[in-house]
């Protein structure tokens, strides 16, 4: 059967906002101005004041966002940087590109997110920095991270890719560490429609320093005083975002609507659900479910038109490009959980209807189990 209730729809935020966004995307190309003009000071600005930080610095990518962080706090060659093996492979890739080595501790079970109780074990000589990766838009524990960064003098670099909105205490994820990086990558919670992704700190250095890593070093017009390279926010994604960050709040609460019609319908079935810690806000990037007989239940759902994906199958530590020369801690949690994590359909415009046809789903697969067994 074809795929009738999509996991992530794109799409179906750029027709919630078509006149919106069609009307900035013609101011855009009426303006003359495509790279680095009046949209992209106006959308670091308005994005830096929604999460309560000083600046914020548009790129190319989430991707790139994490490099030039990294790049910015002076970590490179030799240094070592902590964080989970439990992500996109985009994080650990970043630490890569600046030069540093990755280091690789387990996640706590119920949040997917860094467990501290592992942080202080894998420090050595040679780390200069912990990468918390806010991980499904669940915030990690940066009150407790943040400590033992302190203690010893590290630098805390949070992976907002999929956090746009969390919280903790009301304290927005990007405002917890030293610099910050978001990813715009279409399916986020502000997304772009394309690549995208901005730097965010409360540090006037960084900032700066950031701003000239994003383009070849520049301190005036061709002249470098630092290497850099090529990575801006254009001016249309710029214009897009604005409409849409106008939105992210509404949209949360939407997703939230939505995640507790699921834990609702599914609660005490033999699915584990998402959890949300105390004091914490979750945006609801993903819901990911877990089960034993993950595979089987995937299978059943896409059989009958109901789109799922799992987040992620294979953990860096696994995969062919790294699993030779990674230094990383027993991941038992983590090993455990790609063999288990589902994420269900979830999105502002997906409508109560089909979410509902989704829990019914399940709870008949659930019934098939029983009836095997």
């Amino acid at each position: 059967m074809s795929v009738q209730i999509l996991q992530a729809n794109p799409l179906a935020s750029y027709l919630a906002h078509r006149e919106e966004i069609d009307d900035a995307v013609r101011r855009v190309l009426g303006s003359g101005r495509y790279i680095l003009g009046k949209e992209t000071q106006a959308f670091e600005q308005e994005f830096a004041a929604y999460l309560g930080v000083k600046h914020a610095v548009g790129v190319g990518s989430g991707t790139d966002a994490l490099h030039l962080a990294l790049r910015a706090c002076g970590i490179g060659p030799g240094d070592e940087v902590i964080t989970t093996s439990h992500t996109a492979v985009a994080t650990v890739a970043a630490i890569e590109l600046a030069g540093a080595t990755p280091v690789l501790v387990d996640i706590d079970p119920k949040t997917y997110t860094l467990d501290v109780s592992c942080l202080e074990a894998a420090l050595s000589s040679r780390t200069k920095a912990v990468l918390p990766v806010h991980l499904y838009g669940h915030p990690a524990a940066m009150p407790a991270i943040l400590e033992i960064a302190r203690k010893h003098g590290l630098r805390v670099i949070e992976d907002c890719a999929q956090s746009h909105g969390a919280a903790i205490n009301g304290i927005k994820t990007g405002a917890w560490g030293d610099i910050a990086a978001f990813s715009f990558y279409p399916t986020k919670n502000l997304g772009a429609f394309g690549d995208g992704g901005t730097i965010v700190t409360n540090d006037s250095s960084l900032r700066e320093k950031t701003r000239l890593l994003r383009e070849y070093g520049w301190s005036e017009r061709y002249v470098s005083s630092v290497p850099g390279m090529n990575s801006r926010l254009d001016e249309l994604q710029s214009a897009m975002l604005r409409v849409k960050l106008k939105h992210l709040d509404q949209d949360n609460q939407q997703r939230q609507v939505l995640a507790q019609q699921y834990l609702s319908m599914l609660a005490g079935s033999c699915l584990r659900l998402p959890m949300t810690a105390p004091g914490a806000f979750h945006s609801y990037h993903l819901f990911v479910v877990a089960h034993q007989q993950r595979n089987k239940l995937k299978e059943f759902l896409q059989a009958r038109g109901i789109g799922c994906a799992i987040h992620y199958p294979v953990p860096v530590h696994l995969q062919p490009a790294y699993s030779e020369r990674l230094r990383l801690q027993p991941l038992p949690n983590t090993e455990k959980a790609v063999r288990q994590v589902l994420s269900l359909p979830l999105y502002p415009e997906l409508s109560p209807t089909d979410a509902s046809r989704v829990t019914t789903t399940i709870l008949d697969w659930i019934r098939t189990q029983a009836d095997i067994h």
